[in-house]
């Protein structure tokens, strides 16, 4: 007996591809059951036309997207759109981070019928089995859903500190998520630990997880990435995880293995926790051949810092960037600026603080992002510091350019037009003085041509219309990871 098809899609998001780790755990969550199809727009550009090709074959009974603010968005509604069009009677569920920050909005629209809050595998997998069997909705847990009109809520669902193990050939062509980084020339996404156990307030990850994390065993990992490395040539690593280093205890068994493996790799990461290991760990550290650390700094005010929940502290982010430069590490720094009690001056402060990094280790890299609270979650204390704002009721509101802005830090209502070009002069200067070590394509000599032609600007604090940067910049189009990734 052939079992039901769920089609489970990945609408476009960026411009190059890694493993769809979120709907690749979901397919091997619901592989006992159904048969599942992954189809990927950042993969495939026609990804809307093969979902409708795909509904054309017959036996789907259920479409997941996975959903995250921002960019993803309008292509989520679009997919959506499409199939309501081709199979008005089949139901569309939302999963990830929009659906679960934002059910209410998330549901309505017309072309969204199930929310799924938080984890999703067990939530979706008892939901296509109510819905198979004509049974009750609400039990179960993490699902959001509409009876007669009226938007229900049913209870969170608990943490599951154990995801399924992924199945690479759960998506087609798995080699093309593969490619050259900095790290490496054959790099791939991974994720080993789930959850973080910190509230960061503009954080959608304390929204998914309420402080939940679990390690997986460092055996798993192990074998994954050998996997990885004997079937696809694998070199190195990008991990996804919110947030690598944990308790340095927890970490050693997962150290280890890195240094077993000894591939290049890079990660999310905390000021306090690097801090805080041991040389015994730094050596491990090293030898697994950690190449970049991103790190939240945020601010170098102590009081933001406090009321947006991170628990670090600015002399921790000066710590961890000279602790980074003795173990061969290159720091990514990001910055929230703008924030809405004090735009300016918080800026400009920050703009000296990044002065004081790169004083101590001028390769760390600096990402720079407008302070956008979230809009208020259920559950969680507000930051104090968060702005009234009139936040969209629908997803098609929150598709709107504006807001897709607002929800990648990219702008905020507070933010004039002034203070804007501000911060981008001061990133173009700052990106001409110190090009990013992340870009292997451009020719040395353009990146030492830039450095010579800003060192005036940036030792004179001259940040304001950098009319030659811009005109050189058309000639030496540097990566930027900011927008790319690595």
């Amino acid at each position: 007996m052939t079992p039901p098809r769920v089609l489970l899609i990945n609408p476009t998001i960026t411009s190059h591809a890694r493993f769809p780790l979120a709907v690749m755990q979901l397919a091997a969550a619901l592989s006992e059951r159904y048969a599942t199809r992954i189809i990927d727009g950042n993969l495939d550009r026609d990804f809307i036309d093969r979902t409708r090709a795909a509904l054309r074959e017959g036996g789907v009974v259920a479409i997941g997207i996975s959903v995250m603010g921002g960019p993803q968005l309008p292509s989520a509604l679009a997919v959506s759109r499409a199939i309501r069009e081709e199979a008005p009677q089949l139901p569309i569920i939302w999963g990830g981070y929009f659906p679960t920050l934002c059910p209410d909005a998330t549901l309505a629209s017309p072309v969204v019928d199930y929310a799924v809050r938080g984890q999703g595998e067990r939530t979706i997998r008892e939901l296509l089995d109510a819905l198979a069997a004509g049974g009750e909705l609400q039990d179960i847990a993490g699902l959001s859903w509409r009876r007669q009109g009226e938007i229900i809520h049913n209870h969170d669902r608990g943490f599951s500190p154990v995801a399924p193990a992924l199945d690479f050939d759960s998506v087609d062509e798995p080699q093309r998520y593969i490619g050259p980084t900095y790290l490496g020339r054959r790099t791939t996404g991974y994720q080993a630990a789930l959850g973080c156990r910190y509230r960061c307030s503009f954080c959608g990850v304390a929204a998914l997880f309420r402080g939940k994390t679990a390690l997986p065993p460092a055996e798993r990992v192990e074998q994954d990435l050998l996997e990885l490395r004997a079937r696809f040539g694998v070199d190195s690593v990008q991990f996804y995880d919110h947030n690598f280093f944990d308790r340095e205890v927890d970490m050693q068994p997962l150290l280890h293995t890195l240094a077993r493996v000894a591939m290049p790799w890079w990660c999310y990461a905390r000021a306090d926790a690097l801090v805080g290991l041991s040389e015994a760990s730094w050596a491990l550290v090293r030898k697994s051949r950690l190449r970049m650390a991103y790190i939240g700094a945020e601010s170098p005010d102590d009081a933001t810092l406090k009321s947006m929940r991170k628990g670090t502290r600015s002399d921790q982010t000066l710590e961890v960037v000279e602790a980074c430069r003795r173990n061969g590490v290159v720091p990514e720094l990001s910055f929230m600026l703008a924030p809405p009690h004090d735009p300016v001056g918080e800026t400009e402060r920050t703009f000296e603080f990044i002065r004081r990094i790169k004083r101590v280790h001028p390769a760390a890299e600096i990402m720079l992002h407008i302070n956008t609270p979230l809009p208020p979650q259920r559950g969680m204390r507000p930051d104090p510091n968060a702005p009234k704002l009139d936040f969209p009721k629908t997803a098609e509101g929150w598709a709107e350019p504006q807001w897709v802005r607002y929800w990648c830090h990219k702008d905020a209502p507070w933010v004039d037009a002034p203070l804007r070009q501000r911060i981008e002069d001061f990133r173009l200067v700052l990106g001409s003085r110190f090009p990013t070590v992340t870009d292997w394509r451009a020719p040395g000599w353009q990146k030492q041509a830039l450095r010579g032609v800003a060192a005036w600007r940036y030792r004179l604090r001259r940040y304001d219309r950098p009319w030659e940067l811009a005109l050189m910049r058309r000639v030496v189009r540097l990566w930027d990871p900011q927008l790319k990734g690595l």
